[in-house]
């Protein structure tokens, strides 16, 4: 993901993207879209927020445990931010809590919730299950990439895995899992949407993960319209 920050003087104004799509931004150069993804599915949203927001983003981020690639935020942009300024310096925590959840709110004047849940590597939980059902005390259906080891999951009522059939249609096509590096989930019942960044595979246990998940019901109804066939439950 990206944050950004407007330094204009007296402007209280950042921006944090969340994406799917390879090498962007490219630091200091122009980025050139990669002809070789236009046969790919991909995702970006882009949430516009208030700076003060911006050590929360932060604070799940070291969870996360991100590569840092580039920085030119100006300290005297985030002074303060402790999480950041970890962060920015590659401070990962070793020792628990292993998982974060941490809450922003968007800068419209009808602000929006979003809500980001993080976990480390060493906490060996499974995100879907573990993090975001647990989380959202609900059922979700998952779009993403599988390993065929981790299944859906209807054990619990009311706290389902079912996994969307692939393909799927957005908009007047078709969109399969072979081709679309997206990983979401929606609730149900609504409103919330989830993106994660990392498949449905029984390796992202032993890996850092986080998922970025917005209570809103048009872009939950935009998702849910892709969700609308399921797998049956596992036997």
């Amino acid at each position: 993901g990206v944050i950004i920050v407007q330094t204009t003087q007296n402007t209280d104004a950042a921006s944090w993207i969340v994406h799917t799509v390879p090498g962007f931004p490219a630091a200091k150069t122009g980025y050139s879209w990669p002809a070789a993804e236009n046969a790919k599915g991909h995702l970006l949203i882009c949430l516009t927020i208030s700076k003060s927001q911006i050590n929360a983003i932060a604070a799940s981020l070291l969870r996360a445990e991100p590569l840092v690639h580039y920085n030119d935020i100006p300290e005297t942009e985030t002074v303060g931010m402790q999480y950041f300024k970890k962060l920015s310096d590659g401070q990962f925590p070793t020792v628990p809590p292993y998982l974060s959840r941490q809450s922003i709110k968007t800068a419209a004047q009808a602000a929006v919730t979003v809500n980001i849940y993080s976990k480390s590597a060493t906490s060996r939980y499974e995100i879907y299950r573990r993090v975001i059902v647990k989380a959202l005390k609900k059922t979700i259906k998952v779009w993403s990439r599988r390993d065929n080891k981790l299944k859906g999951d209807c054990r619990v009522v009311e706290r389902n895995i079912r996994l969307i059939k692939s393909p799927a249609r957005v908009g007047n096509h078709d969109t399969n899992l072979d081709a679309d590096l997206t990983n979401w989930a929606v609730s149900d019942p609504g409103n919330i949407f989830c993106l994660i960044d990392r498949p449905y595979a029984k390796n992202q246990t032993v890996q850092s993960a986080m998922a970025v998940c917005i209570d809103q019901a048009d872009i939950f109804a935009r998702f849910n319209d892709i969700a609308a066939q399921v797998e049956d439950c596992p036997q």
